[in-house]
């Protein structure tokens, strides 16, 4: 089997696919693949493993439909058409669990650094602003018994209520498709309903997937509901936001601020308005992004690829039906 890899993939993941006598290719260069190249580019390959925002569409899958995989070295999948992917009978495989602790991790960062002001406040010193002491200047806020809402109560977002629970005793509330037992039974959280959560939030913690039900949740009608002094909280997908509404809001002071991992559009432009904002910081999409949890993702992401060239199912399978389909 020969397979194309979108990036250059961590050693961890190399290895396992070295050893299982596949043959793979890396693209290096530091620019976005265009489209109808990476389609020329993949008529020579059996299988992908897709690193970085790769678009795989209706047309992708059109032209490319020989592929026997498509392995994501991520959890979210929404850049790819897994309807068409099944149509074509490719399975998509992903990488699920192991970057929970990382991603929270991030979260519970960006509610520290945006409820202190503190990528502004380190910005304040590279101004060669820092002479004169003023006790009522640049003050944050404390989150000591606050309210911690969740949307999303699935392992990033249990990881990041265990964390706040911890820390600073926060109360705990979710939004979900359901409820989580587990996050009731271990964290006394409590299930409330989406407008709930909006006014009853100190800190909005986003942790939900990506779909139409969830595509600008965060809107201004949502802002409009949170509490002046509440922070936004997305490590999840920038779609999940309007961030033209998210910077009204902290302009107009709705709510207090926010930290972002993930923006909308991707990448954040250097002019963003938003990263001149005392009570926002903003991170270029790293939440997985420490040496163990990015080895356990090309594990996992190369794992699944062995999988299909010994003719077995992936062990993480996006498009589970495919193999039905297949049969």
């Amino acid at each position: 089997m020969r397979v194309y890899i979108t990036r250059t993939l961590p050693e961890a993941g190399i290895e396992i696919l070295k050893e299982a006598g596949i043959e793979i290719a890396q693209y290096s260069e530091t620019k976005e693949l265009d489209k109808d190249e990476f389609i020329k580019t993949c008529q020579d390959f059996d299988a992908l493993l897709i690193a970085g925002h790769v678009r795989l569409d209706e047309y992708f899958f059109s032209k490319c439909p020989h592929l026997k995989a498509v392995s994501l070295l991520s959890v979210g999948y929404d850049n790819v058409d897994i309807n068409a992917a099944t149509k074509y009978k490719i399975p998509v495989g992903h990488t699920p669990d192991v970057l929970s602790g990382a991603t929270a991790d991030t979260a519970f960062l960006l509610m520290l650094a945006a409820s202190r002001k503190a990528f502004y406040m380190y910005d304040y010193i590279k101004q060669d602003k820092w002479h004169f002491y003023q006790p009522t200047a640049n003050l944050g806020i404390e989150l000591n018994n606050k309210t911690l809402g969740i949307f999303g109560m699935g392992r990033i977002g249990m990881e990041m209520a265990k964390k706040a629970k911890g820390a600073y005793n926060m109360s705990i509330i979710y939004h979900n498709r359901k409820q989580n037992n587990e996050a009731e039974q271990l964290l006394n959280a409590r299930y409330v309903s989406f407008e709930e959560l909006l006014e009853q939030s100190d800190v909005l913690s986003a942790h939900a997937n990506l779909s139409e039900e969830t595509k600008g949740i965060f809107n201004k009608e949502a802002f409009a509901k949170m509490k002046p002094s509440s922070i936004f909280i997305n490590t999840a997908r920038g779609a999940l936001h309007n961030e033209t509404d998210l910077t009204e809001a902290i302009q107009k002071g709705i709510i207090w601020g926010a930290g972002l991992d993930v923006t909308n559009p991707e990448p954040m432009s250097k002019d963003n308005i938003l990263l001149t904002m005392p009570t926002v910081c903003v991170l270029p999409h790293q939440g997985s992004a420490t040496i163990e949890t990015r080895a356990a993702m090309a594990k996992l992401s190369a794992e699944n690829i062995v999988a299909i060239a010994n003719g077995k199912e992936m062990p993480h399978t996006v498009n589970k039906d495919v193999y039905a389909i297949q049969k």
